[in-house]
């Protein structure tokens, strides 16, 4: 009898973030992002949120332990491609997270999570300057919408041509390519990847639909397995790109607030 050999295993990608109860964004949004492009997701839990369409009712943070061990167990044995981060909750996580992340040899996408789809803080005010000083520096690409770089830098984006401002201000926390979302700008959903020499725009029809919970929780994981994947980091970003346009096109109800894009859309 021939015995088939075991197929290989796909890239290998860690999301380090919150839990949303609700399952649009945070780690379960990663994990079916990862998924539906065909790498295996894996996951250390930073928070459990009780979260659904309409907010975050409550969130708990998990101990900096408990997240080291998570981490650990999962990297030493299984190994990781790329790694994602999302919610860190407070200065104690987020230096725990950065700390593992600069001993990983892979590239890490930082989607600096400061509130929710909905308004909810999901970063500690006091937590700021960890973010700045020790996980940026980590990042092989940092993912800021508007309202996180001006949260972390002061600059704040009212139109296409504040886009290079802000992103030469994330540049100047150390991440190696700063991706900075204008999606909540008029017009085409654009936004600008640059490394501060290199510029990419990467402009997308805007949909007609507000159920885009989960957004960029599902950028950031997409852009992490293009890297696992061994594509450069532009050519990572264009995909993930179109794959997040295609999610948001076919977000769909769910409950009775913003419900969630549609990770699965390409199967539909």
């Amino acid at each position: 009898m021939t015995v088939e050999p075991a197929p290989q295993a796909p890239p290998r990608v860690l999301t380090v973030a919150g839990s949303d109860s609700g399952g649009g964004a945070g780690i379960q949004a990663d994990l079916k992002t990862m998924l539906a492009l065909g790498v295996h997701g894996m996951s250390v839990i930073t928070a459990v949120t009780a979260q659904n369409s309409r907010g975050v009712q409550d969130a708990w943070e998990l101990p900096a332990e408990t997240v080291r061990t998570q981490y650990r167990s999962v990297v030493d044995d299984i190994g990781v491609d790329a790694v994602k981060t999302g919610m860190l909750a407070s200065a104690e996580l987020v230096e725990a997270v950065a700390e593992l992340l600069s001993a990983t040899d892979a590239p890490v996408v930082v989607d600096p999570v400061g509130v929710s789809k909905h308004g909810d803080p999901l970063l500690a005010e006091s937590a700021l300057e960890s973010v700045r000083g020790k996980l940026l520096p980590t990042a092989t690409v940092a993912t800021p919408n508007m309202d996180e770089v001006a949260q972390l830098t002061g600059v704040r984006v009212a139109d296409e041509s504040d886009l290079r401002c802000a992103a030469g201000a994330v540049l100047d926390l150390g991440p190696r390519w700063a991706l900075i979302k204008g999606g909540h700008l008029a017009g085409d959903a654009v936004d600008l990847l640059t490394d501060g020499t290199d510029e990419h725009w990467l402009r997308a029809p805007r949909h007609d639909n507000r159920h885009t919970h989960g957004t960029g929780c599902t950028l950031a994981s997409a852009v992490a397995a293009g890297l696992a994947k061994g594509l450069t980091v532009p050519e990572a970003v264009y995909a993930a790109k179109e794959y997040v346009t295609g999610a948001i096109a076919a977000g769909y109800a769910l409950g009775g607030g913003i419900g969630p894009v549609d990770h699965g859309w390409r199967f539909r």
